[in-house]
């Protein structure tokens, strides 16, 4: 299926979950957030989110700072 990841077409499998994602992409334990249609996703919800075509997905790094 096609989503748009930052704002570029990107493929997934169907039925693909926020957590599947996150491995295909190799982020996996980094500091993230993933925002699907402009709602923001728990973490802990990604293993159960599925994605669905259209899907339009941000994820950003979490940066810390002092």
């Amino acid at each position: 299926m096609k989503i748009t990841l930052n704002g570029e077409p990107h493929e997934l499998a169907d039925g693909a979950t926020a957590q599947q994602l996150i491995e295909q992409l190799d982020l996996v334990d980094k500091r993230l957030a993933m925002e699907v249609n402009q709602e923001i996703v728990p973490r802990s919800t990604f293993a159960e989110h599925t994605l669905q075509p259209a899907d339009d997905v941000e994820i950003v790094h979490a940066i810390g700072g002092g």
